[in-house]
Order: C-alpha cells, then sequence, then structure tokens
C-alpha cells in the first residue's frame, strides 16, 4: 500500500492566490478522500483526477473549507452515475452548521423536488470511521468556539489538523511517530489561528520535525515559514506518507493491497 498526501490549496482565506487549504489522501496513486471542499478545490480536484471526488471528509463549516460543495451538489445531482454516491464524512457536532450553511435553503433546484443531501450520503462520525478497509480518526481542535472543527488522522501515516491553535497533547495521542503532521501556521498567530512563535512554545522539537505547515497568508509567508526551518506545503506539491498502523488497517484490505 502506496500513500501519498497531495495538496489542492495551501491558503488561508484570503490567500486565494494560493488556492483553497485542501488535500487528497491517495492510495496506489489514486484519489482515495478530499479534504475539505473550499470554493476553489472541485477546479483543482478535476484537474488533476479527471473526476469527481467520490469521498471527502470536512474539517468544520467556514466557507473557505465548504464553499465548494455547493457546485458538486449540482455536478452530482444530474448525474445518475453520481446521485447520492459521494460520500460526506463530517463530525456529529457540525451537522447543523452545515446544514445552514450549506444545505437550508428553500429550493435547491428551480423545478423544486429535490434535497441538497440527495445528491450525497452524508456520513455522521464522531470518534472516527471506516473509509476503504482504513479506520480514520477524528480529533477535536481550537478554532473559535469549542466543537466547531475537527481534524483526522490515519494513525501512521499523517494527520491533519485543520484550522486550529497549537494542540500538542492531541497530536501526541493521535499522530505519534512516524506520523506526518499537516499543521495550520500563520506567520502570525491570532485566536484562532497557530502562528509561527506558537509552534516552537508549544511543540516538541520531535513534533515540529514531523510538521508541514499549510493554510498561510501569502506565497511571501510561505518563504519566512520556511526561512524559520519550517517544511511549507507547496500548492499541488505531493508527499510520500510513511505506512498506518496495522490496527487501523483492515486485514482483509490489508491482504488485498498486498
Amino acid at each position: 500500500m502506496n500513500l501519498g498526501l497531495r495538496f489542492l490549496g495551501v491558503g488561508s482565506a484570503q490567500a486565494v492566490e494560493l488556492g483553497s487549504s485542501g488535500a487528497v489522501l491517495e492510495r496506489d496513486d489514486a484519489p482515495l478522500l478530499l479534504i475539505d471542499c473550499g470554493p476553489e478545490t472541485l477546479s483543482r480536484y478535476l484537474d488533476v483526477y479527471a473526476q469527481p471526488p467520490r469521498a471527502i471528509y470536512l474539517t468544520h463549516t467556514h466557507m473557505d473549507h465548504v464553499a465548494g460543495l455547493e457546485r458538486l451538489f449540482y455536478r452530482a445531482y444530474f448525474d445518475a452515475e453520481l446521485r447520492g454516491r459521494i460520500r460526506v464524512y463530517a463530525h456529529a457536532a457540525l451537522i447543523a452548521h452545515l446544514q445552514s450553511r450549506v444545505a437550508d435553503y428553500p429550493e435547491v433546484i428551480a423545478e423544486g423536488g429535490a434535497n441538497f443531501w440527495d445528491a450525497f450520503q452524508l456520513v455522521v462520525v464522531s470518534r472516527g470511521f471506516w473509509h476503504e478497509g482504513l479506520w480514520f480518526d477524528v480529533f477535536a481542535t481550537r478554532h473559535h468556539a469549542p466543537q466547531t472543527s475537527f481534524g483526522v488522522a490515519l494513525r501512521g501515516a499523517f494527520a491533519w489538523t485543520g484550522d486550529t491553535r497549537p494542540i500538542p497533547e492531541t497530536l501526541a495521542q493521535f499522530a505519534p511517530a512516524p506520523t506526518l503532521i499537516a499543521h495550520d501556521c500563520a506567520l502570525h498567530g491570532n485566536p484562532s489561528h497557530t502562528g509561527v512563535d506558537d509552534l516552537a512554545r508549544e511543540y516538541t522539537k520531535e513534533q515540529t520535525a514531523r510538521m508541514v505547515l499549510y493554510h498561510y497568508g501569502s506565497a511571501q509567508d510561505g518563504v519566512e515559514l520556511a526561512a524559520r526551518g519550517y517544511r511549507t506545503a507547496r500548492r499541488d506539491e505531493r508527499i510520500a506518507l510513511p505506512a498506518p498502523a496495522s490496527d487501523v488497517v483492515l486485514k482483509a484490505a490489508a491482504g488485498v493491497a498486498a
């Protein structure tokens, strides 16, 4: 099983030139799971894979992470092969927010007779979820208010924080070595996002050595983060991942992959 993480976008909400922050977990060079679906994400996904995503994990419901769902609705609803077959994984605490932000419109199509979620298979999660023979842990992060943002990890392979303040204890549990940690980081922190000075103060050197930073404010900010010794993700970059821990892989799936 060869895993990789491809960054479709690495920018903050203001850094549109860097693309909406999001990535795709690939297995054996095929897309397995899209993480977040911001305004430009579907276009980038189609450019790379030439087909819509079949599974999405949503970290939280700010529009730079979910606005692309509306466009994906129209792509899926009017395609008999896609309608109702795109899995959307979201934490139970996000469902009311998700409904109000993208799905609660009087008529999702002008002709009537359609519900937003008819185009998708909404899978509500809490501790984690199985997808294609792999167990993904879901963990709370620190972004704006409690229980409004959740990272995801395939233990041993990668952890994706989503937007967050530092969460060292959480990552010690869900992202032990050699797990790659994709971490929100701007040049300057604020009450909702990690800044570069926060990394040195909150994390061990062993943890920061496994980090790749995204969700920064500009290309120049990325250069400055790198100048401080941190690895920064680039748009369209693909990073090879370590093998996941054996206990998060179904034995049957592991046998097939072998």
